[in-house]
């Protein structure tokens, strides 16, 4: 690291990407990068003195980063098309390119790393394991995949140390592309599985083998906490422990709902933690409290102290976040881009809010994904009372011909459903007789999240 003077980000607007930028800066690098959008957080970034250009052109480029190719690291995310010109600039230039996942490898080699891993579930648990771990007073730092609601921010430094191999690094293990495997954890959490990224890995075998070789990556003498059921064990020569919902070595017990949260207790080896009321709902994360929970054990985290800082965490942004939450109206806003998430999501909001009317908006991500589980999203989105289909977000992809929202639409059981734009959802929405509203989606959907709030939050009539 100490070769680079210049650190420039290739689509430093992602979560993660930002992260390390942060990082970098925090740690007295030179930092500026690309993005295509301005978004919120890219406009943090530069608040925060990090120059970000939306000009995909080599002019824009600061040109102290150009000067001298052997001081400047470019970090690229694999979202960035080919044809992109800074990036077909770089590799003329022959500086050194690395992706977002190599430069994780390198920062987390000195640390004791816990690799968070799953193609669902894996932000939320990566984020409650760090807060436990900053709550209890653990030195650690942590690269997650959202922004949490405790921090405001998607990185925690660690207090300045002489010794890296104390400080714990929590690291969101991202499948897509296969990035995880610059990853050699000493702990490592799989939360689940699933085929998913098939425009990438081409069937749900060769995902499953990418999982097999991750984990066998693990540290001998460290530790695996997967969900049960998951065939992953032979494939790591480190302890196995599972956990799930209602069995393993970690699960839970006497699962209620309170006051619209749920409460359960935590059965684990070597006892139980009793009546955890956790602020942020669902099934899906009491399973993933669980798994956070396990690896704070294992770090010897006090009982006390996990029960605490579960019940102190309030989540990640765009995963299950109240925005409006009223009497008689309530809107919760969700990244879930998977049909297995968008069941997760969608049953929770039911068992929370039983017989209520539920209008559900979705954005479809990505070309591929919507064609490989057309059927699978048809059935999750089923689960709402009123669907409202917004068009294919295409993010890294180009158009397939005859893939689009309406392949899904019409699979949908449900018969109040309807194609829409974003433009015609803020329209509609004042004329209907909303009681639960959802917004679900990985895209851009989350510029609909304020104007959909203010028009909830703020009484109008409806027609």
């Amino acid at each position: 690291m100490d070769n680079w003077k210049y650190i420039y980000f290739v689509g430093i607007g992602g979560i993660g990407m930002s992260a390390l930028a942060r990082w970098f800066k925090a740690n007295a690098f030179q930092v500026a990068g690309y993005d295509k959008t301005s978004t919120p957080l890219v406009q943090n970034l530069i608040s925060e003195g990090i120059p970000v250009t939306l000009e995909d052109e080599i002019e824009s480029i600061p040109a102290e980063y150009t000067a001298d190719p052997s001081q400047t690291l470019i970090v690229y995310t694999p979202a960035v098309p080919v044809q992109h010109k800074q990036m077909n600039y770089f590799r003329q230039e022959n500086f050194m390119i690395l992706k977002r996942s190599q430069v994780l490898g390198l920062l987390t080699k000195n640390l004791k790393t816990v690799g968070v891993a799953g193609t669902h579930g894996k932000t939320t648990t990566s984020s409650i394991v760090a807060h436990i771990l900053r709550y209890s007073d653990v030195n650690c730092t942590a690269f997650l995949g959202g922004i949490t609601q405790n921090y405001g921010t998607n990185l925690l430094l660690n207090t300045p140390t002489e010794n890296l191999s104390e400080v714990v690094c929590v690291v969101e293990a991202d499948e897509f592309d296969r990035s995880f495997l610059t990853l050699f954890p000493e702990i490592a959490i799989v939360t689940s599985t699933d085929a998913d990224h098939l425009d990438i890995y081409g069937k749900h075998e060769a995902v499953l083998e990418s999982f097999r070789e991750y984990v066998s990556q693990i540290d001998d003498d460290g530790a695996l906490f997967m969900k049960k059921g998951l065939e992953l064990a032979s494939s790591t020569k480190a302890r196995v422990f599972t956990y799930s919902l209602t069995e393993g070595d970690y699960h839970a017990d006497r699962i209620r709902i309170e006051n619209a949260r749920f409460v359960f207790d935590i059965v684990h080896p070597g006892g139980v933690i009793q009546d955890v009321a956790m602020k942020i709902p669902g099934y899906h994360n009491i399973e993933n409290s669980l798994a956070a929970a396990a690896v704070a054990l294992y770090l010897e985290v006090s009982p006390e102290n996990i029960k605490e800082a579960l019940e102190s965490y309030r989540g990640v942004k765009r995963r299950f976040e109240y925005q409006v939450e009223l009497p008689d109206r309530v809107y919760i806003d969700d990244y879930a881009h998977h049909p297995a998430e968008i069941e997760a999501f969608l049953s929770s909001v039911k068992a929370l809010y039983p017989g209520r009317h539920i209008t559900g908006i979705f954005q479809p991500h990505l070309f591929t994904r919507t064609r490989d589980f057309a059927d699978g999203f048809a059935e999750s989105l089923s689960l709402v009372n009123r669907l409202l289909l917004l068009d294919i977000y295409p993010a890294r992809e180009l158009p397939i011909e005859g893939v689009n929202s309406e392949m899904v639409l019409e699979k949908v059981s449900i018969l109040d459903k309807i194609l829409v734009t974003k433009k015609e959802v803020l329209d509609l929405l004042p004329k209907l007789n909303t009681d639960i509203v959802v917004t679900i989606g990985a895209g851009d959907i989350d510029t609909l999240v304020g104007p959909i709030k203010n028009l909830l939050q703020n009484p109008f009539s409806n027609n």
